[in-house]
């Protein structure tokens, strides 16, 4: 064995040694890399925006959140019925006072004059109840107040008073109004504005007109709220 080759063989020796070494180099940084990101990724979950149109619902005070759609006259009874047990199991399941309950109740579809108060229900109650394909169980006709209400003469009677004492809430689908408003305009020969004006002006008590209902369902979860759709 001659001293050239034997340098040669050295050589060679320490040059692998050196790449393997720049290898592992390499991996720890793309594995540590790889590492950052995912850790990144972590700490960068989505979150929904916030608008100030929005900030109703985290000012209604209570430790549980629930919302209620309802898109019928009858989903409107339900989730009355729903909501009145929620208040009655946390208070005797739980001890939990009202103010411990955040309830938003939604009115879209054929379902949002129920949040309309009896005044409108006595000017426009044949074109409402046409909208809402709804009639008095009792007389089975166009109702002239709304039977959800302390008023009504449904099984529901008292239901919705009594929920609106409790700080529930209420969701209005202006959507909704503004085509309730135009059927009633036609009806009456009076201008689609001036009935929109009329029924924001006559909402039950503890109402928030939303842009549109389903928007309201989609903002209330954003909140926090757990969901229920009354049917």
């Amino acid at each position: 064995m001659n001293a050239k080759w034997l340098q040669s063989s050295m050589a060679r020796r320490l040059f692998l040694a050196r790449l393997g070494a720049g290898a592992g180099m390499v991996g720890a940084t793309v594995a540590g890399s790889s590492t950052a990101m995912a850790q990144g990724a972590a700490d960068a979950q989505w979150k929904p925006a916030r608008h100030a149109q929005d900030d109703w619902y985290d000012k209604i005070p209570g430790v549980h959140r629930f919302v209620f759609d309802t898109s019928t006259a009858d989903g409107m009874g339900w989730a009355l019925q729903f909501a009145t047990n929620y208040y009655t199991a946390n208070q005797d399941g739980y001890g939990l006072k009202d103010s411990d309950l955040a309830v938003v109740i939604i009115a879209r579809h054929k379902a949002t004059s129920f949040a309309y108060n009896d005044a409108i229900w006595a000017k426009y109650g044949k074109q409402i109840s046409e909208q809402a394909e709804f009639v008095d169980p009792k007389t089975k006709e166009a109702p002239k107040v709304n039977v959800y209400g302390a008023a009504g003469d449904s099984v529901q009677v008292g239901k919705m008073d009594a929920l609106i004492k409790k700080g529930a809430q209420f969701a209005v689908c202006q959507t909704s109004t503004r085509g309730i408003a135009t059927r009633i305009a036609k009806a009456n020969g009076v201008e689609v504005d001036s009935v929109v004006k009329e029924i924001i002006a006559n909402l039950i008590p503890n109402s928030h007109m939303v842009p549109a209902g389903v928007l309201a369902v989609n903002r209330a979860q954003e909140h926090g709220y757990s969901f229920i759709y009354a049917i």
